[in-house]
């Protein structure tokens, strides 16, 4: 299949490079607006009990839990928000805000009278408002934008507004995002330049890369805008199909330019060397990018589109990536020829011996295996000890940078306040709507730990006492055969003690047919509840599909066991790491973030996802050159190191390239993004440096021809469905292999040498 693909890029390269560039153009006119058309929303598990309670406070109390809250400071000649003036101006504000077609249920200081949101000093009062609607459409995203650009900073007479809120929170987070991005695109395309002059010694063939690169960067905005069209995405994919597919992109590419110019020295012509290279590079990237694919298809499983369309979008740039690399960069590498070695800088000596010090390691892995395998082990686990101290937590405002305007105003509503009227959420009761089952449930909920008042058709309840009762306002609580109540915690939303009190709160036993527990704390509850009930099933997915892609490539029952062994064992130093910077605090000054004492409980889920199928990447890179010379010589140490001199340096090369391009996103200043640049960049650099090119190649030592064995059945099964391609071979003078090896390592182009591995294709 890949001696078809190799011939139609170079007999249709004039087509392939033309439906190429039509399709870049076509990318960046369709995908420009893309963000536009991503969504806020997705963290909430469909039908828990929190979605439920939305749903009926939508649909039998035309109601629900305040999306924004919009601050108000009066004059400081006026004193208090009660100065005659203020009062006019704060009346007309709501009236204002409740006139906007969008909003719903908006009540302020100056309509209620409630000196709970009154601020202790006076100076300050909130209005509360609802936006009716599904939490994930886009025109409810556009109206929070609208409201954020319309009241942040401005002043209606004696006050000044601003705007804050969890829908607030997200917008900001979604336009800082979206201006970081530009920043990391910037930063890690000249940076990746720099780096692949430096590995491939010229100028030209570095370009290539990045040429590929950008065109998939380009690309995944129409890929995102034609996934959006089927399916929510959340914009948060954004940042995710951008850096994943510049620098799958970039890594594929390296791999495809590396072998057409090994293959260029070997004695192969223009086209018989593109065709060798989509025969065994190309092959090895297709492989690759399934494995990667393989791993994002799991997110499929959990139920919240927030990690779905990390899937959906992620998949299509994957096969983006691999398409660009393995068709439209061998057709261009066919029009270019040997002027890939164009603008040489690196001279050929400093490579060779560059090359030589892979093998002397190779060497030196073959030689001393157990203490490598020992203390590359016991530094793995050392690091990952951190993860089993592990909270998981939601992000909040405290994911914004702290001088942030939406940050700061939401956290005034913590300081300033007696009461966070701002954090209040519902429970919907359904069935028994007697006025003492409804007062019982009001009183024993008020006595809570962490509940400062409770509101109910009866009347306001604290601390198990009836503080007023019901009035002409308290009808909003009813409704045939329902009642809610309206609970004023005392806590932070995101926190263990708010959720030990939604905990306590459910495990209540009442009269009732059912209570819905809604609100952020809630959601939070039965979002972590849908993710562990399925991770273990995407973790088994990931696993199973790995095992059997790598046997199929490889003929092999060990090399897939201690693959998935040492990607785990990888991924939770990875972790342990995270938990110790971002949850723990350590480095938080110098990062620039704030630590909540939580780990953001979708981020290493996504991360585990992308980073065992980008582990899977450099494990095939390499296997596949030591099987290879296996294949060839029989001689298992022989080719450990040879397979590692040969690849090292280019694993080792793409893994630092990729991982520019994730801490380039690592310099967002939301601290979600930056755990997920920093973190992926930390697992490619540990998988790279210390699992690839030490650990594997010591443990391939003393395994042995067990590498390579599987029983019977299995073998048969290989033979018949095994995805393992070779190219036909012509009869060839036999030469020195190990000037061959040295030579086919080396990236500059001295005179053509023959190599006995490399033949021309008939």
């Amino acid at each position: 299949m890949f001696t078809k693909l190799g011939r139609f890029a170079i007999r249709r390269r004039g087509v392939v490079l033309l439906v190429t560039l039509a399709a870049l153009v076509l990318s960046g006119v369709v995908g420009a607006g893309v963000a536009d058309r991503l969504s806020r929303g997705g963290f909430d598990a469909p039908g828990s009990d929190s979605v439920r309670a939305s749903t009926e406070l939508d649909e039998r109390f035309d109601t629900g839990s305040a999306d924004l809250v919009v601050l108000a400071t009066v004059a400081e000649e006026l004193g208090t928000v009660d100065a005659p003036d203020a009062v006019i101006a704060g009346r007309a504000l709501t009236d204002e805000i409740a006139a906007i077609d969008g909003t719903d249920d908006v009540v302020s200081y100056w309509s209620t009278g409630d000196p709970a949101m009154r601020s202790i000093d006076g100076r300050r009062a909130v209005m509360l408002l609802r936006l009716p609607g599904e939490h994930s459409s886009i025109e409810r995203d556009h109206l929070v934008a609208d409201l954020l650009e319309t009241y942040r900073f401005t002043e209606r007479g004696p006050l000044t507004v601003e705007l804050a809120g969890r829908e607030a929170v997200f917008e900001q987070m979604a336009t800082v995002i979206e201006d970081d991005l530009a920043l990391a695109e910037a930063i890690a395309i000249p940076a990746t330049l720099i780096l692949l002059i430096l590995v491939f010694g010229g100028v030209v063939a570095a370009l290539l890369p990045v040429g590929v690169g950008v065109v998939a960067a380009i690309s995944t905005f129409l890929v995102l805008h034609l996934v959006s069209s089927a399916t929510d995405v959340s914009i948060f994919a954004l940042n995710l199909v951008t850096a994943l597919g510049l620098g799958l992109a970039i890594d594929y590419s390296l791999f495809i330019v590396s072998r057409f110019r090994e293959e260029r020295r070997g004695g192969l012509g223009v086209d018989e060397a593109v065709v060798r290279t989509v025969e065994t590079a190309g092959r090895t990237v297709a492989f690759s990018a399934l494995t990667v694919a393989v791993s994002l298809s799991a997110l499929l499983v959990f139920p919240l589109f927030f990690l779905r369309s990390f899937a959906y979008a992620g998949v299509g740039v994957v096969v983006l990536a691999m398409t660009t690399s393995v068709v439209a960069l061998p057709a261009l590498l066919s029009v270019l020829g040997d002027r890939v070695n164009r603008w040489t800088i690196i001279g050929y000596r400093e490579r060779r011996h560059a090359v030589n010090r892979w093998r002397e390691l190779g060497q030196a892995m073959t030689a001393r295996p157990w203490p490598v395998i020992v203390l590359s082990v016991l530094l793995l686990v050392a690091v990952a000890i951190p993860f089993l101290g592990v909270k998981w937590g939601e992000g909040d405002q405290r994911v914004l940078p702290a001088d942030d305007p939406v940050r700061e105003v939401t956290e005034v509503l913590v300081t300033d306040f007696s009461s966070t009227e701002g954090n209040a959420f519902p429970i919907v009761a359904i069935g028994n709507v007697e006025r003492s089952a409804v007062t019982g449930l009001a009183i024993r909920i008020s006595a809570l730990d962490g509940v400062s008042r409770v509101d109910a058709a009866t009347g306001s309840f604290v601390g198990g006492v009836s503080l007023a009762t019901s009035d002409a306002s308290s009808a909003r609580f009813e409704a045939p055969g329902a009642t809610w109540l309206n609970v004023v915690p005392e806590l932070e939303p995101i926190s263990a003690e708010a959720e030990q009190l939604i905990a306590d709160i459910r495990a209540l036993d009442t009269s009732f047919d059912e209570v819905l527990v809604g609100g952020g704390t809630a959601a939070l509850v039965d979002t972590k509840d849908a993710i562990f009930d399925r991770a273990w099933i995407a973790a088994l997915l990931i696993v199973f599909a790995t095992f059997v892609l790598l046997f199929l490539m490889f003929n092999s029952v060990l090399v897939p066991i201690k693959a998935i062994v040492l990607n785990t064992l990888s991924l939770g130093a990875t972790f342990g790491m995270m938990v110790w910077i971002f949850q723990d605090g350590h480095g938080a000054d110098l990062l620039g973030f704030t630590p909540t004492g939580f780990t953001d409980i979708t981020t290493p889920i996504l991360m585990f996802c992308i980073a065992f199928g980008l582990s899977m990447d450099y494990e095939v890179f390499l296997l596949s050159r030591m099987k290879e010379e296996y294949d060839r010589t029989g001689d298992n140490d022989r080719a450990v190191v040879e397979g590692l001199a040969k690849t090292g340096k280019l694993v080792t090369a793409a893994a630092v390239l990729l991982s520019v391009t994730f801490l380039a996103f690592a310099t967002s200043s939301v601290s979600t993004i930056k755990l997920f640049g920093l973190g992926l960049a930390v697992a490619v650099l540990v998988d790279a440096f210390i699992v690839r090119v030490t650990l594997v190649p010591a443990l391939m030592t003393v395994a042995g021809r067990w590498n390579w064995w599987a029983p019977a059945p299995l073998r048969r099964v290989h033979a018949k469905f095994g995805i393992s391609e070779q190219a036909t071979p012509a009869p060839e003078p036999e030469i020195d292999l190990r000037e061959i090896v040295d030579l086919a390592a080396a990236e500059s182009v001295p005179e053509p040498v023959a190599e006995e591995t490399s033949r021309p294709v008939p």
